[in-house]
């Protein structure tokens, strides 16, 4: 092979990247910081006026010129959306060399349609806003996304950003990999939808597809094909809310004979602490799921549930590490 083509496959040199973060991210930040000595936080100082709208200052940011500047962010309410993106307007413009948002949940992601005249698709909406961060010396803004909920999410941006879309799905498989039973694993997936968005990531395992019918006024979970008798069935999706899909399906699938369920979903928003009714008790009653897997996207679901079973973290912060480096 030609000499000049071998160099051009080489690996490029990896980049010093300066870390800022939101107040919510802290932890997952000093993980992905952990992941590699190229990797350096920094801070910002999160302060409001006593009428409550911030008053923010960038630490050091006479010396992040001409620096690769990453931004962990956590949009986990309206509330705190608005100081986080007055930072991330502000940081391209301190002339540094790249800028790179990471924003591991997209959370206006399940409203990205019309349904009738008069429904506003939020999900556009902040593509739109997002799509509006001032180019960096380096060029557009790069901005990482786990598992966004609709797949046609990824026109809503404009040219002006790269949006980069990543999975947690790998983490699932390895994690599958180490189970005492990982050669009898079925991965389910609730509704169609799921089936589009990671059958392909997880095509070497048996697959079980739900489905939602409508019976009256209730929408009821029917097993659509698969055979997921005396198995473990992982149901997989991308997001949890209240996660009365994720029951009803876990009841579905040990109707037809699963010898245990568990779940896995990307992003845990769990509103209303709806995340306790999936917790073991200790009174010796049946545990629905056997284990719950879920990232750390959602940091403020992190600090809630803990380690409590059946909940286990998989962290984001290695992909993210990695992410920051494309």
């Amino acid at each position: 092979m030609d000499e000049g083509v071998l160099r051009v496959m080489e690996k490029p040199n990896e980049k010093q990247i300066l870390l800022f973060y939101c107040m919510e991210s802290e932890d997952l930040a000093r993980k992905v910081a952990e992941q590699s000595p190229l990797i350096q936080l920094q801070s910002i100082n999160w302060r409001s006026f006593d009428d409550g709208f911030p008053n923010l200052f960038i630490n050091n940011a006479q010396y992040i010129r001409g620096q690769h500047v990453a931004f962990l962010a956590s949009f986990s309410s309206p509330a705190v959306i608005f100081e986080q993106l007055s930072v991330i307007f502000a940081l391209p413009r301190l002339f540094v060399a790249s800028f790179t948002l990471v924003l591991p949940f997209f959370p206006t992601g399940s409203f990205e349609r019309m349904e009738e005249e008069g429904d506003v698709a939020t999900a556009f909406t902040m593509a739109r806003i997002l799509s509006n961060i001032p180019i960096s010396r380096g060029g557009p803004t790069s901005l990482v996304i786990y598992d966004i909920h609709a797949l046609q999410e990824r026109f809503y941006f404009s040219d002006h950003v790269l949006p980069l879309f990543e999975t947690g799905i790998p983490l699932l498989k390895q994690r599958l990999h180490q189970l005492p039973d990982a050669d009898n694993v079925v991965v389910a997936f609730p509704d169609d939808g799921a089936w589009k968005r990671f059958h392909k990531q997880l095509d070497h395992f048996p697959m079980v597809v739900c489905a939602k019918v409508r019976e009256g006024d209730k929408r009821i979970v029917r097993l659509k094909e698969g055979n997921p008798a005396g198995s473990h069935v992982v149901i997989v999706d991308d997001l949890v809310q209240s996660g009365g899909t994720l029951i009803e399906c876990q009841k579905v699938l040990a109707a037809h004979g699963a010898s245990k369920v568990s779940a896995y979903v990307t992003h845990s928003v769990f509103p209303k602490r709806s995340w306790e009714r999936f917790i073991h008790k200790n009174d010796g009653s049946e545990k629905a799921f056997t284990y719950f897997w879920t990232t750390d996207s959602c940091p403020l679901t992190v600090k809630a549930i803990g380690n409590r079973a059946p909940f286990e973290i998989l962290s984001l912060a290695g992909s993210i590490a990695d992410a920051l480096q494309i």
